[in-house]
C-alpha cells in the first residue's frame, strides 16, 4: 500500500467529481490523531489547537482548514491569514467579504468560503433554517459562489441546502464544495466530530450522524469519579489512607540520630 501523503490544493482539486472527500470539525489532538489514523482527508480545526507544536506529529496527513468568525478589517485578516498559513494551516475558512477574500486569496492564501445557512450571517436568512428551498434564494447561493470563484476562492462550505441546488452548483462551479446537510453532490462530507460521538447533549443537527455515544460514557466516568473521590475522603477522616506502603520510612539508627540532633537544639 502507499503511504498515505497529506494533500495539497492541487490534488483535491484533482479530485473533484471523481469520489467523496471526509471532513470533520475537530476540537483536540486526541480527536485529531483519531481522524488521521482513520484516514480521514480534511480537518476543520481551531486556530490555537493548529499552533499546538504537537498537532502536525498527530496529523500529518490531514489537510487541515483553520478559521474563526472574523469581525476586524481587510488586512488584520490578511496578517491574520499569514499567521496561520506560516504555522501550516492548508487552508483558511473565511466569513468576510468578498474583498477581504479577495485579499487574501491575492497572498497566496487557499480561502473556503460559506454560503447556504453561515450561522454568523442567519440573521439574514431568518435564523438556524434551511436556505435554497426557493428558486430565488437558490439563485443567491449560487451567485455567492461565483462571487468567491472571482475573488479566487479555494472553495466553500454550503451548509443546510436541498440536494438540487448543492449537487447543480457543485457540478458548474470550479470551487471544492464541503457539503454540510446539503447531500452527496457535492466534493467532500462534513460533520462535527461532536456529533459523530455522540458529545453534543444539546440540540442534534437533522443532518448529522450519531456513530459513538460518548456522552453516556463521560457520565459513567463521572460518577466513578465521584465514587473514587469520595473513597479517598473517607479514608483521609478514618485514617485508612496513607498506608505504609505509600510512605517513605527512615533507617532506624538514622532516625534516632536525627532525633537527637532534634532534641539538642
Amino acid at each position: 500500500m502507499a503511504k498515505r501523503t497529506r494533500p495539497t490544493v492541487h490534488d483535491l482539486r484533482a479530485m473533484k467529481g471523481k469520489r467523496q472527500l471526509t471532513m470533520l470539525r475537530v476540537m483536540n489532538l486526541e480527536e485529531a490523531e483519531a481522524a488521521e489514523r482513520a484516514g480521514v482527508d480534511i480537518v476543520s480545526i481551531p486556530p490555537e489547537l493548529l499552533l499546538e507544536p504537537q498537532y502536525r506529529d498527530a496529523a500529518p496527513t490531514l489537510f487541515s482548514m483553520t478559521g474563526e468568525v472574523f469581525l476586524g478589517t481587510t488586512d488584520d485578516f490578511v496578517r491574520w491569514s499569514c499567521k496561520m498559513y506560516r504555522a501550516d494551516a492548508d487552508a483558511i475558512y473565511c466569513n468576510a467579504s468578498y474583498a477581504t477574500v479577495k485579499s487574501a486569496a491575492d497572498e497566496g492564501i487557499p480561502i473556503i468560503g460559506h454560503v447556504g445557512l453561515v450561522p454568523s450571517k442567519r440573521t439574514w436568512t431568518g435564523g438556524f433554517k434551511a436556505v435554497g428551498k426557493t428558486a430565488e434564494s437558490a439563485a443567491a447561493i449560487w451567485d455567492a459562489v461565483k462571487q468567491l470563484e472571482s475573488a479566487g476562492a479555494i472553495g466553500a462550505e454550503i451548509e443546510v441546502v436541498p440536494v438540487e441546488v448543492a449537487e447543480a452548483i457543485s457540478k458548474r462551479t470550479s470551487l471544492l464544495m464541503w457539503s454540510m446537510g446539503a447531500g452527496a453532490g457535492c466534493d467532500a462530507q462534513y460533520l462535527f466530530a461532536d456529533d459523530v460521538l455522540g458529545q453534543n447533549r444539546g440540540h442534534m443537527p437533522r443532518h448529522s450522524k450519531v456513530y459513538r455515544n460518548f456522552a453516556a460514557e463521560y457520565d459513567r466516568l463521572q460518577g466513578e469519579r465521584v465514587a473514587a473521590f469520595s473513597e479517598f475522603v473517607a479514608d483521609v477522616r478514618s485514617g485508612a489512607f496513607p498506608e505504609d506502603r505509600y510512605v517513605l520510612r527512615m533507617d532506624p539508627a538514622e532516625r534516632e540520630k536525627f532525633m537527637r540532633d532534634m532534641d539538642g537544639r
